[in-house]
């Protein structure tokens, strides 16, 4: 058996492909205590990583509104998660399951203490892959950061939910026709990062920039407060990307070895571009790396070997950097806290760069039969254009229909006033 077929078997065994349903008896404890932990890992990449990351980076009087959202995002996705959202995303699709799952787990139904889901209860996958659904549209507040009502923001992160994050999830890990494909993307490279980014964007072009962009100055109100999420975020997302191998041996081992490396990495190539660029390296541009870094690495992080996410995390520091400087200096779109530029720019390289550093003779785990590099790589163009495009336009039609129910944006008096006084009645700080 090649390496690759064996890799496919252990996924699809483990629970990132459709959940199959094998004897109470073959759970294993080490497994499950591993994902157990990493689910809780993934959480606190939210909660408190991305709140206190994104809270610290906007100004002052709107801490508090980031703050909410994500904790609401929370809330929210894990409700719809149990009413259709897991059993549209895993669930047996019949006919239609190339495009989406059917509604036979919706509520759970079946779901209980005796489920397994490859080595694990299903319990336990059902909640590891909820909080991937949580960040993701957790992610796309920094596009829209500063100026969204939070009844928009609620409605479109619901609508944004089930129209493109469930499909997409279920058409890579579902059992859906990417996966069918031969799409490599162990973590959400597409899932998530590409997603998320494509989503920031169109956002930020659909609502527009916020009032004094780009000629007056927007630093962060709070870099300690970003660079205590920052760390959260690099500590979380072990949890992240070794646990979606969805067992406790050498695959996890790897997948955090190399999430490391490419973090670090990561962090090293932006602060000498910065370093380069501006004469001087910042707090915020190495923390900024080191995220780019991650997201790069997590399509990456099952596939490839500690060279491959040396090679993968500079990449993701230089052109995520000069990415950010182009959306912001040239195109002067105002995606808030550059969501599109480190997730959705950092997305597509990885993807792109799992079809070549999978291969054996660069350290990977190796490539499917009879794919060579350039072949798999087109596979993976081929997810990454398809979530592009499917992300885009969806998002710009939610984006319109909320718009025009609730109104997106606060107007230009309120977000002068700050949204935390505006939309809350509260004050982050009151010193």
């Amino acid at each position: 058996m090649s390496v690759y077929k064996e890799l496919k078997r252990v996924v699809f065994a483990t629970g990132m492909m459709l959940p199959e349903m094998v004897a109470a008896n073959e759970v294993s404890p080490g497994d499950t205590a591993w994902l157990l932990t990493a689910t809780a890992l993934v959480l606190f990449m939210t909660l408190p990583g991305l709140a206190l990351f994104y809270g610290g980076l906007v100004r002052n009087r709107n801490v508090l509104s980031v703050l909410m959202q994500c904790f609401s995002i929370t809330c929210v996705v894990s409700v719809v998660w149990l009413v259709f959202g897991y059993s549209l995303a895993f669930g047996d699709g019949g006919g239609l399951q190339a495009m989406i799952g059917g509604l036979g787990k919706a509520f759970l139904t079946g779901v209980n203490v005796d489920s397994v889901s490859g080595t694990i209860p299903e319990t336990v996958f059902v909640m590891f892959q909820l909080t991937f659904a949580i960040i993701t549209p957790a992610l796309i507040v920094g596009g829209f950061a500063e100026r969204m009502r939070f009844s928009a923001m609620l409605w479109f992160s619901l609508l944004w939910l089930v129209l493109v994050y469930l499909p997409i999830c279920h058409w890579v890990w579902g059992g859906g026709w990417l996966s069918s494909l031969g799409l490599m993307d162990f973590a959400g490279g597409t899932v998530v990062h590409i997603n998320a980014g494509v989503a920031a964007l169109v956002t930020a072009v659909v609502m527009g920039s916020r009032r004094g962009f780009p000629t007056t100055a927007m630093p962060p109100h709070n870099m300690t407060m970003s660079v205590t999420g920052a760390a959260m975020l690099w500590v979380g997302w072990f949890g992240f990307n070794a646990g979606s191998a969805v067992a406790a041996d050498g695959s996890a081992g790897m997948a955090m070895l190399v999430t490391h490396i490419g973090a670090a990495s990561g962090s090293l190539a932006w602060m000498f571009s910065e370093w380069i660029r501006f004469g001087k390296p910042s707090v915020l541009g190495i923390v900024t790396g080191m995220v780019a870094g991650l997201g790069t690495i997590t399509p990456a992080s099952g596939f490839v070997g500690p060279v491959g996410a040396l090679c993968i995390g500079i990449v993701a520091g230089v052109a995520c950097f000069w990415a950010t400087q182009y959306i912001k200096r040239v195109l002067q779109i105002d995606d808030s806290l550059d969501v599109f530029p480190v997730h959705g720019v950092g997305g597509c390289i990885g993807t792109l760069l799992t079809g070549v550093f999978a291969a054996a003779s660069l350290g990977g785990l190796g490539l499917p039969d009879g794919a060579g590099i350039s072949g798999q790589v087109l596979i993976q163009l081929v997810g990454v254009l398809t979530t592009i495009v499917w992300c885009g336009v969806l998002t710009y039609l939610i984006l319109k229909v909320v718009d025009a129910t609730v109104t997106l944006r606060v107007t230009d008096e309120e977000e002068q006033q700050g949204l935390d006084i505006v939309l809350h009645d509260e004050r982050g700080y009151d010193l």
